[in-house]
């Protein structure tokens, strides 16, 4: 059973899977894409009704721009068509939606589609959607890195008051907490330049499932593994207990 006390805040998923799903069917890529919104839906859904606070999916990192360019043209395509159409599932659940990531590189009309979700879902409250798109982890800290420096320059800051308050306020992530968990599919071992600050203490999850075939069930899974763990941040079980 799942603890309802004991729900992470944040979850935060690499969706992983969905070319292999597609080989196996003997279709094209695109093909995974496409049946991969259906885990979107459900795990986004269920997430919500267990009560995760903020769900963070990295939906297209900076470097799939390197993919070839008629997987390029049709995941931005789908990106459109999927935000129109699963607004009202998001209006439907109380989900608020937001975005980190250069979204300016996007597609015009795939900037517009977002920004009017945004704006619908604004007020919604059971839980944010955070999509990561055109996000790369480095790109964000080099953004970073170049906004601070930029105030030192401008005598705004002191090199003195450079912390870790400072850092989380020049990130993407400013208004985001830290997720508590991050859920990667298809058995990859690598973290792929997704929140590499935020994830520090973030406990992972590997499955071998491929994400067209994510569920609730899989969802569920993970969660009762999180709980089985015991976080420390650094400290002892020991100064854990006595406290």
């Amino acid at each position: 059973m799942i603890n309802k006390n004991n729900i992470p805040t944040h979850i935060a998923i690499i969706m992983d899977g969905n070319g292999r799903w597609a080989k196996q069917q003997g279709a094209k890529r695109i093909f995974g894409h496409k049946n991969a919104i259906t885990a979107v839906r459900e795990t986004t859904e269920e997430a919500a009704r267990l009560g995760v606070k903020y769900l963070t999916l990295y939906a297209f990192s900076t470097e799939n721009w390197n993919r070839p360019k008629i997987e390029v043209d049709a995941l931005m395509s789908l990106l459109v068509s999927t935000i129109g159409k699963e607004t009202k599932t998001l209006m439907d659940n109380n989900i608020k939606l937001e975005s980190i990531g250069d979204v300016s590189q996007l597609p015009k009309n795939a900037q517009k589609e977002l920004s009017e979700a945004k704006l619908i879902t604004q007020s919604n409250t059971q839980m944010t959607l955070v999509l990561a798109l055109n996000y790369g982890a480095r790109f964000e800290m080099l953004q970073m890195v170049k906004k601070i420096a930029s105030l030192v320059k401008d005598y705004q800051v002191e090199i003195e008051d450079i912390n870790e308050d400072l850092i989380n306020k020049n990130l993407y992530t400013c208004n985001i907490p830290d997720p508590d968990l991050l859920i990667r599919t298809s058995g990859e071992m690598r973290i792929s330049n997704f929140l590499l600050w935020q994830i520090a203490y973030s406990e992972l999850y590997i499955t071998d499932v491929l994400w067209p075939d994510f569920r609730k069930e899989h969802l569920h899974l993970a969660i009762k593994n999180f709980q089985s763990r015991e976080r420390r941040f650094g400290k002892t079980s020991e100064q854990l207990i006595s406290k």
